[in-house]
């Protein structure tokens, strides 16, 4: 299947002075068939050559010497377009994929690589939002796709348990809650109790300092202020749980800031020992003036430590512990300064390791009548999203299949991968305004279809009896009329657009992948007989479909989304 690679190579032969990875991220498989199976713009090379784009094509073209699997290449402008022989790579790509099984799209790039994946990291005693979601799926999504090339992933919750903000929970329990109407609301009582407090502190101005008070408390490990917090702690993952259950989701570890206390000092003195520290209105900060930056604080003016300091104890720990190549840090765009700054802390007390970690940023999630807000009860919970989505798709189920076996199963594998869906189908750097009939739309581009492409595939498999007793000396060759070819080239791609996945740290490339495999799937479908096939050509047309059931399961579960087998 090294089609790229060969043709690279062959490439490179003409011009030796470009790297042959150059050459071959260049080389794309087009969307329109006119323009070969294979292209590859010639742009970057005119400098270096100094000759224009198309003549740099015209030189590639007449030199290189073109190998057996290309039957025809044309210059189109400043690209070179490359038609295969369709025999020849139906042939080579079905017994590659049939080999590969149910290892399809796994590599061995990562292996010896270790990523970090710091994501999800909700606030302790605040609600689980539709705020939550990009983070919480997007990076699940970049654990899972890792894992499947070969890495060792190591996937962390920074829960947000530790502030000012548990100082001023304790002290709204205090004054208008009680034990028995906390341990029945859970987080929904703390939520309004939260609330209350900063509905009072908004006229009541001694709040603030009572609260900064207890969570001096807790700072110096008061056991009545510490048994409180722990106390929301629990009741907080307890009902994040059942939200990540629903999901799919799975943490190799819960690490919250608290988690840091202990190891922060360390970094305070090595600051101190490197001068890296200075002092401004009261507080410490690392000056950031040459990197075109804020000061980063580290200390404020009561010696109390920020955000930057635990996340700086983090990465140290995390570096020490797992050795990372990578750690991402999966969080909303308006932090990017904050990463940026503490980035450049670790950088200039001289550890080259901070180059590798990396902020993979999204756009924010509001809804149509404004920005999500915990302290104003403005939000959209996760719980009731999910729910509502499931609920959705068992009344469509009913609609339009009544009498399909698992019904309830079912729903909810639709439902809650409808949702998941939605959110990874465009760049994370997108703002998304949250919509109820968006989020819920069961046509076009969206988890359903592409499900249901897998659904159909299985009850095409299904009614032949073929998988699993396939024969060996199938013929592909007869794959080459436009609907099977151009299905085929998806499956092909669908490697690389995992390797894109993560280089880019944009699950969306799987997911316009897979919408465009069901898309292709379904024009093949139609356009070619299966079931009634001459049998050569109809045991060819159900392996690919075979393919089409595996890469749309395996991409599909990658995503962290069900595959059902009926819809």
């Amino acid at each position: 299947m090294n089609f790229k690679t060969l043709l690279s190579e062959r490439i490179s032969v003409v011009i030796p002075e470009t790297d042959v990875g150059l050459i071959h991220s260049l080389i794309e498989i087009p969307k329109q068939v006119e323009m070969g199976d294979f292209a590859m713009p010639c742009f970057r090379f005119a400098k270096e050559m100094k000759k224009s784009p198309q003549a740099v094509a015209e030189q590639i073209v007449n030199a290189m010497d073109k190998p057996d699997f290309i039957s025809e290449i044309k210059i189109a402008g400043a690209y070179i377009n490359f038609f295969v022989d369709k025999a020849m790579f139906a042939t080579a790509v079905m017994d590659e994929l049939l080999k590969k099984g149910e290892d399809f799209g796994r590599s061995d790039e990562g292996i010896g690589k270790t990523i970090v994946i710091d994501y999800s990291s909700p606030n302790i005693a605040k609600p689980f939002h539709v705020g939550h979601l990009r983070t919480t799926v997007i990076g699940q999504a970049l654990y899972n796709i890792y894992r499947h090339l070969g890495y060792t992933v190591v996937g962390i919750n920074h829960l947000g348990d530790w502030g000012t903000q548990f100082g001023k929970l304790i002290v709204a329990y205090r004054k208008w809650g009680n034990k028995a109407e906390v341990e029945k609301g859970g987080i929904m009582e703390l939520t309004r109790l939260y609330v209350k407090y900063h509905d009072e502190a908004e006229t009541d101005k001694t709040l603030d300092d009572i609260a900064r008070s207890e969570f001096v408390k807790m700072q110096n490990n008061e056991p009545e202020a510490i048994a409180l917090w722990k106390w929301f702690n629990d009741l907080s993952i307890v009902e994040f749980e059942v939200i990540y259950k629903k999901l799919g989701i799975k943490f190799d570890h819960y690490t919250g800031e608290s988690f840091y206390n202990d190891k922060m000092d360390a970094v305070i003195d090595e600051l101190k020992e490197k001068q890296l520290l200075e002092e401004s209105d009261g507080a410490m900060v690392v000056d950031l003036s040459e990197a075109n930056m804020p000061p980063c604080l580290i200390l404020r003016t009561d010696g109390g430590t920020l955000y930057p300091t635990r996340d700086i104890a983090a990465a140290f720990y995390r570096k020490n512990t797992y050795n990372f190549d990578k750690c991402l840090y999966v969080t909303a765009i308006d932090q990017n300064l904050h990463f940026a700054q503490w980035f450049k802390v670790i950088d200039r007390m001289g550890y080259d390791w901070a180059k590798n970690l990396i902020h993979v940023p999204f756009g924010l999630v509001s809804l149509e009548t404004g920005k999500l807000s915990t302290r104003k009860g403005n939000v959209v919970m996760m719980a009731e999203l999910l729910d509502e989505a499931v609920q959705k798709t068992r009344e469509i189920i009913e609609q339009k299949n009544p009498n399909l076996a698992n019904k309830e199963s079912v729903a909810n594998q639709v439902g809650i991968g409808s949702v998941i869906f939605n959110d990874l189908f465009n760049s994370r750097i997108k703002d998304v305004v949250f919509s109820w009939d968006k989020m819920l739309n069961f046509e076009g581009e969206t988890a359903p279809y592409v499900q249901y492409a897998h659904a159909r595939a299985c009850g095409v498999l299904e009614k032949s009896k073929l998988e699993g007793k396939s024969e060996s000396a199938t013929d592909f060759s007869s794959l080459t009329d436009d609907a099977s070819i151009d299905l085929i080239k998806l499956l092909y791609d669908f490697p690389a657009k995992l390797t894109e996945s993560v280089s880019k740290y944009e699950p969306f490339v799987l997911t316009r992948h897979l919408v465009s495999i069901a898309q292709e799937f379904n024009r093949f479908y139609h356009e070619n007989e299966v079931l009634t096939a001459e049998h050569s050509v109809k045991l060819a047309r159900l392996e690919l479909v075979a393919c089409v059931k595996r890469a749309l399961k395996t991409g599909l579960n990658l995503l962290g989304i069900s595959a059902p087998s009926e819809m």
